[in-house]
């Protein structure tokens, strides 16, 4: 019968090392670091309170070192920073100008009465059926209540 091995144990170094790691590498890195199994590095996070807090810590020091030279330069001035700083803090998003013609689009479609379709509808179909007759095509559809 064998004996399951012991649970590896970081020393106090090690856990120590952890919170300076964090800042700049993910927990799989870590492992490898240590020369563990990555499965082994995520189990001692899951039962080492100290180990999953500095991990934590490492992550939210580097994170806030790199958020706040982000926004010193945003501060000065710099666009780019600008940009991705409102992005990612205050939820702004880029939009094309597709997105900006399909909404107007949309918007001027709603405003128009049921009989202004029927007769935008009904011009583009005859349109349609005097560039149709050059490829052989002769009928249209009528919308329901206009006479072709």
């Amino acid at each position: 019968m064998t004996m399951p091995r012991p649970p590896i144990i970081l020393c106090d170094d090690q856990v120590r090392e952890v919170e300076t790691l964090a800042a700049l590498l993910s927990q799989e890195q870590i492992a490898d670091y240590f020369g563990i199994c990555r499965t082994t590095f995520r189990a001692i996070c899951a039962r080492d309170e100290e180990v999953r807090v500095r991990y934590k810590r490492g992550k939210a020091k580097a994170i806030a070192h790199v958020a706040n030279g982000l926004l010193q330069k945003a501060r000065t001035g710099d666009t780019t920073s600008s940009i991705f700083y409102l992005k990612t803090q205050a939820g702004w998003r880029e939009r094309d100008r597709e997105d900006d013609r399909r909404e107007n689009q949309e918007a001027d479609q709603n405003s128009y009465s049921d009989e202004e379709l029927a007769r935008m509808l009904n011009f583009l179909f005859e349109d349609v059926a005097r560039n149709s007759t050059r490829i052989g095509v002769d009928r249209h559809p009528t919308v329901a209540g206009e006479e072709s």
